[in-house]
C-alpha cells in the first residue's frame, strides 16, 4: 500500500487517496466518533472517520449547501454540516478510482437522466494503467450515484488528465468542462449540450507559477468593488501540490482571456502553508447573494503524516469571495462568512499600547484553541510587533509584522508537538495598512489557524498539531508603545 501511495498517488490531487488510504484511516478508528479527539476541529468540517481531500461539487440547491469529496455532507448554513454518507458512488466494475470533480443539477434533461437529474463528472482513475479520463454517475435523490455505462465520456490518452469543472454558460447554450493537463501546466476547455459528447474548445496556459503541475481547477464570476452589474471571470488553479493561484480575465464561452492589466507574476489565493484544491458553489436555486468557497487544508509533503486519529484531513471554514480595485489593478479578497458569528461567546476586548517584550495577553485566556481573535494594530510608529499563538510546553506560533518591509511573517517552526516531517517551516507576505491599520483576524480551531489580513486580501491557512496545553497568548513588540485594539471570543463547537 505504502509503496502505490508513494508511487501513483502522491504526486497527485487531495481527493486522490480516499479509496486507498480513506479505507486505512477507518480501520485504524475502532472508537466511536465523538468529535472529541485530539486535533479534532470544533467548527470545521471533517467526516466521521477516514480520508478527505479536495472539495468535489459544491452546490447550493434545494436550500441547501451540497458538498462531496464522493462521500456526501449538506448544511443550511456552512456552520453546522450533517454528514449523508462516506461514498456516494456505485456501478463501476473496481478497476477505476473516482478522483476530482464537480456536480451539477441537470434541470432540463439535456444528459436523458431524467429532469433535475444529479451529474457527478470527475476523473476517472485507471487502476492498471494509469489513465486519467473524465467520467460521470447521475442520481435522482444526490446522495446515490450510478456509473454512467458509457464511460469515459472524454479520454485524451493521458496519465495527467484531471479535476473536471463543469458549468452551464448561458449565452453559449452549452456545458462547459474545465480540466488540467497537469504537467503541461494547461487548462483544457470542452464544450457540450449532453453531457456525454464533448468538443475541445480552447487552451489556456502556462502563465503565472510553472513549476511543477496544474490542478483542480475553478471558473467563475466574481462581482467588482461589490457591484453585482459588473463582473469578471476568476481561475483559480491548485498548483505544486501546495498552494492555489487565480487569474482574472473574461470567458466567452470558448475562450479564457487574461485581462490587459493582469500581472505576470503569479497572484495566490492564500499566502499560507496549507490551502488548495478550493472550490465555489454553483447556485442551482438562484438566490444566493454571495459567492461561497471552501478548500483542503493540508499540503502533500505531508497530507498523510498528520497525527489525527479518526482520519485524515478536513475543509476550511467557508468564505465569501469578491475582487477590490486596489492601485496595482484587480485582487481577489476573501472574507469569513457571517455565520460564523453565530458560534461566539462573550466578548473580550481592550485598547492600549504594547509593552516593549513578549508578554502574555490579559484580557483573553481561552482554555482551548478554539476561539476567533481580531487584532488591529496602528503602524504609523515604526516597529517589529505581532502576537504568539498556541504558546505553552515550551513551543509557539510567532505572527509578527515589520511596518518598515511590511512583511508579514508567521513562524511555524516550533508549534507542533508531533514530529512531522518537513512540518517546520515559515511564510511571509507583504501587507499594506489600511489608512495606517494592519487588522490581524483569526480563526484559530485546534489544528490550524486561518488569518485574514485587513479587508482579506491577504490571507494566511496553515495547520498547527499544538498540544491540549499550548493555549497560551502572547503579545510582543521591538518597542513599546504601538497601539492595538483587541477583541476575542471563544467559539461554540458545531458538533
Amino acid at each position: 500500500m505504502k509503496e502505490i501511495i508513494k508511487k501513483y498517488l502522491l504526486p497527485l490531487s487531495g481527493y486522490m487517496l480516499f479509496l486507498l488510504y480513506g479505507g486505512i484511516a477507518t480501520a485504524q478508528n475502532n472508537g466511536t466518533t465523538t468529535y472529541s479527539e485530539p486535533y479534532r476541529p470544533q467548527f470545521h468540517f471533517s467526516p466521521q472517520k477516514g480520508w478527505i481531500g479536495d472539495p468535489c461539487g459544491f452546490t447550493y440547491y434545494q436550500g441547501k449547501y451540497q458538498m462531496y469529496w464522493w462521500g456526501k455532507v449538506i448544511s443550511d448554513d456552512l456552520v453546522h454540516y450533517k454528514e449523508i454518507s462516506p461514498k456516494v458512488m456505485t456501478g463501476d466494475d473496481g478497476s477505476i478510482g473516482y478522483f476530482t470533480g464537480s456536480t451539477l443539477i441537470d434541470k432540463e434533461n439535456t444528459a436523458g437522466f431524467g429532469p433535475n437529474a444529479y451529474v457527478a463528472a470527475y476523473t476517472i482513475f485507471n487502476k492498471q494503467s494509469k489513465n486519467q479520463s473524465q467520467g460521470i454517475s447521475y442520481s435522482k435523490d444526490g446522495e446515490t450515484f450510478h456509473y454512467y455505462k458509457g464511460n469515459p465520456v472524454l479520454d485524451i490518452g493521458s496519465t495527467e488528465f484531471r479535476d473536471p469543472t463543469v458549468f452551464w454558460h448561458a449565452s453559449s447554450k452549452q456545458w462547459v468542462m474545465v480540466v488540467a493537463k497537469a504537467l503541461e501546466k494547461k487548462i483544457k476547455f470542452y464544450g457540450s449540450k449532453d453531457l456525454k459528447s464533448w468538443n475541445w474548445l480552447s487552451d489556456f496556459g502556462p502563465a503565472g507559477a510553472q513549476e511543477k503541475a496544474w490542478e483542480c481547477p475553478d471558473l467563475f464570476q466574481l462581482p467588482v468593488d461589490g457591484n453585482g452589474k459588473d463582473k469578471r471571470w476568476v481561475m483559480v488553479v491548485s498548483i505544486d501540490w501546495a498552494r492555489e493561484q487565480y487569474f482574472i480575465g473574461d470567458f466567452d464561452g470558448k475562450t479564457f482571456t487574461l485581462a490587459a492589466d493582469h500581472p505576470k507574476e503569479a497572484l495566490y489565493v492564500d499566502q499560507g502553508l496549507d490551502f488548495y484544491a478550493s472550490r465555489t458553489f454553483q447556485d442551482y436555486d438562484g438566490t444566493l447573494k454571495t459567492t461561497p468557497s471552501m478548500g483542503w487544508i493540508a499540503t502533500w509533503d505531508y497530507a498523510q503524516l498528520v497525527p489525527s486519529t479518526w482520519g485524515k484531513g478536513f475543509w476550511s471554514i467557508a468564505r465569501n469571495l469578491e475582487l477590490k480595485t486596489y492601485p496595482e489593478g484587480l485582487r481577489l479578497v476573501q472574507q469569513p462568512i457571517d455565520a460564523l458569528k453565530q458560534l461566539r461567546g462573550k466578548i473580550h476586548s481592550s485598547v492600549y499600547q504594547l509593552p516593549e517584550g513578549t508578554k502574555p495577553l490579559k484580557v483573553f485566556k481561552p482554555s482551548e484553541n478554539v476561539y476567533e481573535l481580531e487584532a488591529v494594530f496602528n503602524t504609523s510608529m515604526p516597529n517589529v510587533f505581532g502576537l504568539n499563538l498556541c504558546v505553552g510546553e515550551g513551543r509557539k506560533l510567532g505572527v509578527s509584522y515589520d511596518t518598515e518591509t511590511g512583511l508579514l511573517t508567521i513562524d511555524r517552526t516550533n508549534c507542533a508537538k508531533e514530529k512531522i516531517e518537513k512540518f517546520a517551516r515559515r511564510t511571509s507576505a507583504k501587507v499594506v495598512p489600511v489608512n495606517g491599520k494592519l487588522r490581524m483576524h483569526f480563526y484559530v480551531d485546534k489544528s490550524s489557524i486561518e488569518l485574514f489580513t485587513n479587508d482579506g486580501k491577504e490571507v494566511f491557512t496553515l495547520l498547527t498539531y499544538p498540544g491540549e496545553m499550548q493555549t497560551g497568548i502572547e503579545t510582543f513588540a521591538r518597542n513599546g508603545g504601538t497601539e492595538v485594539n483587541l477583541k476575542a471570543w471563544s467559539l461554540k463547537s458545531v458538533w
